[in-house]
């Protein structure tokens, strides 16, 4: 095989593998589709039909037969700028190629006649006097026609690629040059890896701009479960200003607890990035089941009844319901079971003593178990209608205490190990 069939076979896998690749992508409409295709397909032919005129046996028999399929080929070249730019979404490019491969079609039959750009005699194929002239013409038409249609789609996104579009003219002159100086044939080369990068050219801006508005989807669900958590809290602490307060504070200690154990290797396989940003973003709902608690109680400057403190527990399990209820269809599911594991469960207790269901150890959501030394914690050094606050020293002494009772002991060292950072 020599070296101008190998050119030819390169070029023609090349189409065959994107013919291929278009063909089963399914990121593009059916009209796209079919513009790929076309332009692919006619890279592919026009291919094979120099190679067929220029290097197998010539028959003088034979003359008519590649100077039809010669004039086809120089008329489709020229085309297959339009045939991109139709790719590329440029509209009404249905009638455009017809009208522009009628009028190729036209200059090269006439030019076959007459022998102007190429013939076919006893003696082989040669090059017509004005072989660079129409040709060159209509091929720099459609090659700028394309340039300036690559230009125009690329306006369309969010993001610039003029570095694709320069490398485009730079191989289909590096194609060019070659064949016009040299006569050396690279040319349906340098279209087919042209036409190749037009195609990524094009894929990569929609990818991008897709990624982008994915993005912006996202944040904007984000924001809106922020602001319905927040929304949610606010309810909390329109009937409660130290719940309300409490509600801010927890939330930095969460945080604070949940990096320290991470960077301590304490849990450190649950404590993901994702896990602390959910956790310091829902703890703010821990105590949302409290707006069903009356405001007898939950108002009450003294200590609750026996029958009072029942009812004030019910909010546990209430917040977890209530969470489910609100969330529902609005968001994803790990969302709202996280949301609601922490407002149900931050009142279990590690001996199984606690409640709403009275689990025990790690059968507390690992969030739960977080906000529990939060809660209390905040509750402990801060002034209550009915107590005082106790000093810090005096707070972290009952989490020491009730390490293993109470709270989750590895979760209680790493607080000890890192209380000074909770005195702020």
């Amino acid at each position: 095989m020599d070296y101008y069939a190998s050119i030819f076979l390169l070029t023609e896998l090349l189409m065959l593998a994107m013919i291929l690749h278009v063909a089963g992508y399914s990121g593009f409409t059916r009209g796209q589709k079919a513009w790929y295709l076309a332009t692919f397909l006619s890279v592919a032919f026009c291919a094979a039909a120099e190679f067929i005129a220029l290097r197998t046996e010539y028959r003088p028999s034979r003359a008519l037969f590649l100077t039809i399929i010669t004039v086809l080929q120089f008329s489709g070249v020229p085309l297959l700028g339009v045939l991109f730019s139709g790719a590329l979404g440029i509209h009404h490019r249905g009638r455009f190629v017809a009208a522009f491969f009628a009028v190729n079609l036209l200059a090269e039959t006439v030019a076959a006649c007459f022998g102007w750009v190429f013939r076919f005699d006893d003696a082989g194929y040669s090059r017509g006097p004005l072989f660079f002239v129409i040709y060159g013409i209509l091929d720099v038409i459609s090659m700028a026609y394309l340039i300036r249609n690559m230009i125009l789609v690329g306006r369309r996104f969010r993001h610039k690629d003029t570095r694709t579009i320069a490398m485009v003219l730079v191989v289909l002159i590096a194609g060019i040059v070659p064949m016009a100086v040299f006569r050396v044939n690279i040319t349906y080369l340098a279209i087919a890896i042209s036409a190749t990068l037009c195609y990524i050219y094009f894929n990569d801006l929609m990818q991008q701009d897709s990624q982008e508005d994915l993005f912006l989807k996202q944040q904007r669900i984000t924001d809106m479960q922020t602001q319905m958590v927040f929304g949610m809290a606010n309810l909390i602490e329109s009937r409660d200003l130290e719940t309300g307060q409490h509600i801010a504070r927890t939330g930095l200690y969460v945080k604070l607890l949940a990096e320290k154990a991470k960077a301590d290797g304490v849990y450190s396989d649950q404590l993901t990035d994702r896990f602390i940003s959910l956790l310091t973003m829902l703890a703010p709902l821990h105590d949302i089941g409290k707006i069903l608690v009356p405001d007898r109680i939950l108002q009450k400057p003294a200590r609750l009844t026996d029958e009072e403190y029942e009812a004030m527990k019910r909010h546990a399990a209430e917040g977890g319901r209530v969470v489910r209820k609100v969330m529902f269809g609005l968001t994803d599911e790990d969302y709202v079971s996280f949301a609601a594991d922490i407002a149900k469960f931050h009142h279990e207790r590690w001996d199984g003593s606690g409640y709403p269901e009275g689990r025990k150890g790690e059968e507390i959501p690992l969030a739960a178990r977080i906000m529990a030394i939060a809660d209390v914690f905040d509750a402990l050094v801060s002034e209550r209608c009915y107590k005082e606050p106790f000093s810090f020293d005096e707070a972290v002494e009952i989490l020491r205490t009730e390490a293993g009772r109470q709270f989750d002991p590895e979760l209680v060292r790493v607080f000890l190990e890192h209380k000074k950072d909770f005195l702020s």
